[in-house]
């Protein structure tokens, strides 16, 4: 989301005569794009402005602006601990960035973090930079109203609201004309997508559909579901198109239906299991990834034990894990202690990095001798002689080079693994 939000305002500030500079020492203003989910990665950000503060004793001139979930969260906070922070800026007010640095002065700064329940930046075209021209990112909505317990998304980035779906697939479809194969459908919440005319309603299989009919070489994945709103129709759909990839992120947070009922998950260990059994039935081989929070309040053995025990009847491909931190403002702050150790959490986690790295290695150990079709991505950071891409289930897979390049799709047998990589021979390619 982060990335999608970067290439926003580089187009805003493109538009309006601005140029970026891929040397910082260029730069005359400095914009860093912030994330509050998480308390290290707002430790980040302060680390990092500490650094930035050597560049602007030898360009006096360097003005630097925070962006994002955490200028929004941390507005005031942020404009009286950080000297060297200008001008601030909440992610629906992106729009107002050039009229912003034109007033900027030495004296003054400047702030603007104001929530918008209808700003989707739908006729922005993204600008596509660091990027492979292979795979993009398609924001399709922004916002959530979910309030899980832990979370200062709400928050920070306001309701939902979806972008027209016409919008949406005229940018799949400018993507691949230029030359990209491959595009992820962004949202908090992807499968609440909904867009409503005076009279029509494009639900999220409906656009899934739209944006699959670009072209059958265009890719199409998406992030992030919600296990609630996962639909049978939306399988249905994933089933129907082949280049609709057959991976699904689905955040299970944990396996107990007490934790799941203080996160305000909306949804019991049962009703997450009948969803997986219904990936299983109508994709078979789609592979499915989650994130789990350990430590979250209140979290006794019992719990813990229920979330291991999720990850052995699952089996997840993937897994983002992390230990709970408290985030200021949200109802666990509110309402709730953070009475587990830190010690206790960092066990916990570890027993769950444990078992989830002993089933991705016994999962890449099954595609050992399948083919796979992979989009090629890049040269493999190990070896130029070698090249990297993913198949439909998001596995990378490195493979030798010979005379193929980023861009084409390889029919690849897998050879050997890892835990987290596949290691394969090119029989085939496109």
């Amino acid at each position: 989301m982060n990335l999608a939000d970067s290439e926003i305002v580089g187009a805003v500030l493109i538009k309006d005569g601005y140029s970026i500079c891929r040397d910082i020492n260029d730069a005359d203003y400095v914009l860093i794009n912030t994330c509050a989910i998480r308390e290290n990665a707002e430790q980040r950000i302060r680390k990092r402005l500490r650094e930035l503060k050597a560049l602007q004793k030898q360009r006096q001139w360097v003005k630097i602006g925070i962006l994002g979930c955490m200028a929004e969260r941390l507005q005031r906070q942020l404009m009286e601990e950080e000297e060297n922070v200008s001008f601030i800026v909440g992610p629906d007010a992106y729009r107002k960035l050039p009229e912003m640095l034109s007033h900027i002065t030495e004296d003054e700064k400047m702030a603007e973090t104001m929530l918008s329940d209808i700003e989707t930046y739908a006729d922005i075209e993204p600008i596509r930079y660091d990027t492979n021209g292979i795979t993009a990112y398609i924001s399709i909505m922004r916002g959530c109203q979910n309030y899980c317990a832990y979370c200062v998304v709400p928050y920070t980035r306001g309701r939902e609201r979806s972008r027209d779906p016409q919008t949406i697939v005229a940018e799949a479809k400018n993507l691949f004309d230029k030359g990209y194969r491959e595009v992820t459908l962004l949202g908090q919440n992807v499968n609440s997508y909904r867009w409503r005319s005076d009279n029509n309603e494009v639900g999220f299989p409906e656009l899934m559909t739209m944006v699959a009919e670009v072209s059958p070489l265009l890719r199409v994945r998406f992030a992030t579901s919600h296990p609630k709103d996962l639909s049978d129709e939306l399988l249905q759909v994933m089933a129907r198109y082949d280049n609709i990839c057959k991976c699904i992120h689905l955040p299970v947070q944990s396996g107990s239906e007490r934790m799941l009922k203080l996160m305000n998950r909306r949804y019991t260990p049962e009703w997450y299991l009948n969803r997986i059994e219904a990936i299983r039935h109508y994709l078979p081989t789609c592979s499915i990834t989650t994130d789990v929070i350990a430590g979250f309040c209140s979290e006794t053995e019992e719990d813990h034990r229920a979330t291991l025990e999720m990850f052995r009847k699952v089996r997840y491909d993937y897994a983002y894990m992390f230990k709970f931190s408290m985030r200021p403002n949200t109802f666990a702050a509110k309402h709730m202690q953070d009475d587990v150790p830190d010690d206790v959490k960092t066990r916990r986690l570890e027993e769950i990095i444990a078992i989830q790295g002993e089933i991705a290695l016994e999962n890449n150990q099954k595609e050992i001798g399948k083919v796979f079709e992979v989009l090629i991505e890049g040269i493999s950071h190990r070896s130029e002689q070698q090249l990297f891409g993913r198949n439909s289930q998001n596995k990378v897979i490195v493979f030798e080079r010979g005379n193929l390049h980023p861009g084409q799709y390889a029919n690849v047998r897998v050879t050997r693994c890892t835990s987290a990589t596949l290691i394969g021979e090119v029989v085939g390619n496109k």
